[in-house]
């Protein structure tokens, strides 16, 4: 904020009652725009909770509506509990050896019956060692010296095998364990702690394997009919870089780049070759891609909306809210039986949405431009909103209009978390190679994750060269 000078203030006065009003509406202005900064939050703004801090927000509700079911599980629920197996791994008799009233032996007496309790626990876990060894003979008949073939995977005198490695992959990749943790990992559960650099030369042989399994993820992605987008800064080399993400419920492809914006996106190589509907947050560059239907997350908006209603406490905000739920009430029970609306139900909805924004724009005229001054005029967060709104319409009803499409980017958004919890957890990338290759082995674990497979048997196929790859049916 920029506090108006003594010599400003003077000047105003002597200039008159219009230069004092101007110079007024100029603090109001940064007034208002100081409290709107300090009162947003993760509920009502697209700020991460951790910037939320310890202050609580009594006046945020939650966007979820309450529901009618009681506390805890659920009728019908099916259980998940320890249950008595028939062929335990090991059996141990505890013999009765006296009667407990008489004090009589019963060490030759036969037991009539047995009571039954089982315990279940891990076993100590030892690494095996497998030696393997060629024989070498010589042919009576010509004296040549032969000896046979190792295993095409055993190439060293001494080397790790594939599950030791996929286990350092898995843990340093899925479990976003940092590579000092994982040798006291290995040193604590096996008795044996490998060094970083095997584990990152597993990393490394990994992320080159799933190449295959990246591209037909990023092909299936490019033929998809609803694909969702998002990017999130990242600390590579100590510098700000961005990770982008594309995703499906099937599918998770993972890019890294120094910018944020179109270059980035080319380089990925997805919506610029992309042609259905990409799901978004409203950011301008997405915009550049005139090929594909843009649909805007409306979870940004239900926040949005939340803090012109709290701030500027403007009734229009909470009614556009409540129709953008009751659209989402009614595709969400239209899709158990239909694939669309009836026609009549989406002009209704769009007349309430109409008639809601034009309430709006009633309430927040432009601001008028000041003569001489050139440039855009700066607008109010509510005006800026309700443009949005206004202009890209059939954007943010998208998911009424084709119920293939998300009310919100929350898929794409849950696939970029995961990498951010990684950096608070292992901190920033070293190097540029490094942020690749963990991006490259993320996609594949996501995308394997996604389609019901086990995780570290697919990083450990993916080690011997046989990676999961998707099927052309898994985008759709």
């Amino acid at each position: 904020m920029r506090i108006p000078t003594r010599d400003e203030i003077r000047a105003a006065y002597r200039q008159g009652e219009e230069a004092i009003i101007q110079l007024f509406d100029y603090l109001v202005w940064e007034l208002q725009t100081l409290q709107d900064q300090l009162n947003k939050n993760s509920k009502n703004s697209s700020k991460p909770p951790s910037s939320d801090g310890l202050k609580k927000t009594p006046r945020t509700k939650s966007q979820r509506k309450p529901g009618n079911k009681k506390n805890g599980g659920q009728e019908g629920h099916v259980g998940h509990t320890l249950e008595l197996v028939e062929e335990p791994d090991y059996i141990v008799v505890h013999a009765a050896d006296k009667c407990d009233r008489c004090g009589a032996t019963l060490v030759d007496v036969e037991a009539e019956d047995h009571q039954r309790r089982q315990v279940f626990d891990i076993p100590p876990v030892k690494i095996e060692i497998t030696e393997h060894r060629a024989e070498i003979k010589t042919c009576p008949h010509c004296g040549r010296t032969n000896m046979a073939s190792f295993p095409p995977d055993v190439t060293a005198s001494v080397q790790y095998g594939s599950r030791i490695r996929a286990m350092a992959v898995y843990l340093n990749n899925y479990q976003f364990v940092p590579l000092e943790r994982i040798g006291d990992f290995f040193e604590d559960i096996y008795d044996h702690r490998p060094s970083e650099a095997i584990i990152l030369q597993a990393n490394a042989t990994c992320a080159e394997n799933v190449k295959p399994a990246n591209e037909a993820i990023k092909e299936l992605l490019i033929n998809a009919h609803v694909v969702n987008f998002d990017e999130t800064g990242l600390r590579v080399e100590g510098k700000l870089n961005w990770l982008h993400v594309a995703s499906t419920p099937n599918l998770t492809y993972y890019g890294v780049h120094p910018k944020r914006g179109k270059d980035a996106m080319d380089a990925m190589g997805i919506l610029s070759e992309f042609g259905g509907v990409a799901v978004h947050d409203h950011w301008s560059p997405y915009f550049n891609y005139t090929d594909v239907i843009h649909a805007l997350c409306n979870a940004h908006h239900l926040r949005d909306l939340t803090f012109v209603h709290e701030q500027y406490e403007q009734d229009w905000a909470e009614d556009i809210s409540q129709c953008l739920l009751d659209i989402k009430k009614e595709v969400d029970q239209a899709r158990l039986y239909t694939d669309k609306l009836d026609s009549d139900k989406i002009e209704e909805f769009e007349v309430c949405y109409d008639k809601i924004i034009a309430e709006g724009l009633e309430r927040n005229p432009p601001p008028p431009k000041e003569p001489g001054k050139r440039g855009r005029v700066q607008q109010s967060p509510p005006k800026n909103l309700l443009d949005r709104l206004e202009g890209h319409k059939r954007e943010v009803l998208a998911f009424m209009y084709d119920f293939d499409v998300p009310f919100d980017n929350n898929l794409a958004e849950r696939d970029v978390r995961m990498m951010k919890l990684r950096q608070k957890i292992s901190g920033t990338f070293r190097t540029a190679a490094g942020a690749d290759v963990f991006c490259s082995i993320r996609g594949y674990i996501s995308t394997v994750r996604k389609n019901g497979h086990h995780v570290l048997d697919a990083i450990q196929d993916a080690l011997a060269g046989r990676p999961f790859i998707p099927s052309g049916c898994v985008g759709e």
